[in-house]
């Protein structure tokens, strides 16, 4: 039986890809400028290239361009980041810290294989218009 919002879920599915890579956008601008938060930049070359990929995937994501790869390639670097930064300090991410990129990894997994959906760029350059609601 459907619930009574299952007539809303590709609206909600837009709003969830747009708020999902906003945030990761701002992990990305968290690194790369020190904002929000007011801390310094990273200053270690990988980080610097984990916040360059954070924001620009974030971003695409969030527009809904190329948000197949995009969301693939923000996968990997969350897979990247839960085992080389969480795993080593225990077993459970709620333990080591990493259940945030646990999430992303799997969260973009996901839009990886499912595509922007509506309110995004690509259903515009697919169709030529904006996808009706």
């Amino acid at each position: 039986m459907n619930s009574f919002m299952s007539r809303f879920a590709p609206q909600l599915y837009a709003v969830l890809r747009i708020v999902a890579g906003l945030l990761f956008a701002m992990h990305g601008t968290q690194k790369l400028l020190g904002w929000p938060g007011g801390t310094e930049p990273v200053g270690d070359a990988i980080m610097k290239l984990g916040g360059v990929i954070e924001l620009v995937t974030g971003l695409l994501i969030a527009i809904g361009l190329f948000t197949g790869l995009a969301a693939f390639i923000a996968s990997g670097e969350m897979a990247v980041a839960y085992f080389w930064k969480h795993a080593p300090n225990g077993f459970w991410p709620i333990l080591n810290h990493g259940e945030d990129a646990v999430l992303y990894c799997f969260l973009f997994l996901f839009m990886a294989a499912y595509g922007s959906g509506i309110w995004s760029v690509d259903a515009t350059r697919v169709r030529g218009t904006t996808t009706p609601p």
